[in-house]
């Protein structure tokens, strides 16, 4: 149990670095000295009238003269047909996809090209697209505008969208304050000016109907050697699914070429509901759903325990506390999808108390599962050497696992690091899985040894059966939750995904409950129908009814350890 303290240390400790970096609908990443050809900054599901906020705060390109006609930077919004499948994966194989001139198919697909040279984006609209692009377009107004700030006062259409009054009339009232002691009008000169240039900066965005318009030009600014430039999208009726966004630097395409760039980019998703996605948008409510279930299904375990209180083994409480650790993880999971919803990210305390609990109920979740392998506390008390280097193995790797998960949903989805972590994580989630059928499989062989060579055949048997039962239900267990709905997720559609969550909690539930039925705690259960002295195993356990061993009789022993007497004779 030494090595479960240290890695709860260690869980802890981590998990105290990332409460400052809880993830959040409202996405902020940062990369310095990135040299990845393609980063994905987030996937989402729309519905219709979600809207897509995207800021390109700074954006820093290498020295090197490089061709961005042949070698373009840019973003690519893609509608996918699956999870995690892009509707462009055949065409990206080879080639950038920011240089398609031509789709093979009606996903809706949006291309922003980045032009240094000419400080413009160029947008590029393909598929069929019903979607609404409001942007800062390319164009002459805004330099019109500082002309129109230093003109002279005869032209009065440059200077009304700048300051509502001419330069003649606000001298005249200037002389007309300056003899007048009241200085409410100055303040309240000085206060519409600002106003009138936040309105002329508003009036330089421009909506776009992307089904009308298929290709645009926006502006990009240029501040200190960083680019900058903003759009926000509406997703039509016809465009809603799941969007991909991502960031494409072709250059580094080139083998033996890796130039490194640095961008910070803001991106906010919302739905007409909220800031979940289009699958994450029921987890909340079928938490808490899952949750009841769970407590109650605990209070029933709690209440068998307690009327066959006098065949409860300890293995048994700590299967009581899983399912309540189960039920109070899934109420704070809840908890952190509906503040994420209505405030666009998670609540530091609740994220808190979800991970602990995440990290409980994983840990608690394994432990029980190799325990009740083993048979301890059932038939033994003491673990072997091979059994105590399997807990070795899974508490620490299971501990690791939890704390992949946290940083995984703690880090934006653009960073390298979040790929590194999940595939630690997919790869000690099988290990461990696979960890805890070797406990079943030794139990089962020595069950089969011991059916064949000592005076308990009969008992031995049926606890070999249920041993063979227990080891398929934790490997249909595996491979549902694992395997089979991971693969009914990819076929979904995008906005019942969450099928897939519920899937997961539904044959955990089952999962839990047949382990439960199998080895509860009453007195017609063959797994814990042992005798506590072999002497008190009578001999008709062995008896059959062969010819050699016709006319045998049993004999039994008495309570105060006189001689066995016979029964019969031959």
């Amino acid at each position: 149990m030494a090595a479960a303290q240290r890695g709860g240390l260690v869980a802890g400790y981590l998990l105290l670095l990332l409460l400052a970096g809880c993830r959040a609908r409202i996405h902020k990443l940062t990369l310095k000295n990135e040299t990845r050809v393609a980063v994905d900054l987030n996937n989402f599901g729309f519905y219709a009238n979600g809207t897509l906020d995207v800021k390109m705060i700074s954006l820093r390109l290498p020295e090197q003269l490089v061709n961005y006609s042949l070698f373009p930077v840019g973003f690519t919004l893609s509608r996918s047909r699956v999870n995690g499948v892009l509707s462009y994966t055949a065409e990206e194989t080879e080639t950038c996809p920011l240089t398609l001139t031509k789709f093979t198919n009606n996903e809706p697909l949006i291309l922003f090209l980045i032009d240094i040279t000419t400080l413009s984006v160029n947008v590029r609209a393909m598929g069929d697209q019903d979607n609404l692009l409001i942007a800062k377009a390319k164009a002459e107004a805004p330099k019109n505008l500082r002309k129109a700030r230093d003109a002279p006062a005869n032209d009065d259409a440059a200077v009304t969208p700048v300051a509502p009054h001419t330069p003649t009339t606000q001298s005249a009232e200037t002389k007309e304050l300056q003899n007048n002691p009241k200085v409410e009008s100055v303040g309240q000169k000085s206060v519409e000016q600002p106003e009138a240039a936040a309105e002329a900066t508003k009036v330089e965005e421009n909506e776009f109907q992307l089904d009308k318009v298929k290709q645009l030009t926006l502006a990009l600014d240029k501040v200190d050697g960083s680019y900058n430039f903003s759009f926000h999208m509406v997703v039509g009726l016809l465009a809603e699914g799941l969007y991909s966004l991502k960031f494409h630097y072709c250059q580094n395409r080139v083998p033996g070429i890796k130039f490194p760039y640095s961008l910070a980019v803001e991106v906010t998703e919302k739905n007409p509901e909220g800031y979940l996605s289009a699958a994450e948008i029921p987890l909340s409510r079928l938490y808490i759903g899952m949750a009841g279930v769970f407590f109650t299904a605990a209070m029933v375990w709690v209440y068998t325990l307690m009327k066959h209180r006098y065949s409860v083994f300890k293995i048994h409480w700590l299967m009581a506390a899983l399912a309540f650790t189960k039920a109070i993880s899934l109420v704070f999971h809840s908890i952190n999808y509906h503040f994420i919803n209505t405030e666009g990210h998670p609540i530091e305390g609740w994220a808190v108390m979800y991970y602990i609990t995440h990290l409980l109920k994983g840990a608690l979740l394994f432990i029980t599962l190799a325990l009740i392998g083993t048979g301890w506390a059932f038939v033994k008390y003491i673990l072997s050497d091979k059994e105590k280097k399997i807990f070795m193995i899974v508490i620490p790797l299971q501990v690791l696992a939890n704390v992949a998960y946290i940083i995984i949903e703690s880090t934006e989805e653009g960073s390298s690091e979040y790929y590194l972590w999940k595939e630690i994580l997919f790869l000690v989630d099988l290990i461990c899985c696979g960890a805890i059928l070797f406990p079943v499989v030794w139990s089962i062989r020595h069950l089969q040894e011991a059916s064949s060579t000592d005076g308990k055949a009969a008992m031995n048997l049926e606890k070999l059966k249920l041993f063979r039962h227990y080891y398929v239900m934790i490997v249909c267990y595996i491979y549902f939750t694992r395997i089979i709905a991971i693969l009914l997720k990819v076929t979904m559609p995008f906005q019942w995904q969450w099928c897939y969550e519920f899937l997961v909690e539904v044959s955990t539930l089952i999962f839990f409950v047949l382990t439960g039925y199998k080895f509860r705690p009453a007195s017609n259960n063959p797994y814990l129908q042992l005798p506590q002295d072999e002497e008190d195993v009578e001999m008709d356990e062995v008896v059959t009814e062969s010819g050699a061993l016709e006319g045998i009789s049993k004999v039994k022993k008495t309570c105060n350890g006189r001689e066995r007497q016979k029964e019969s004779t031959l």
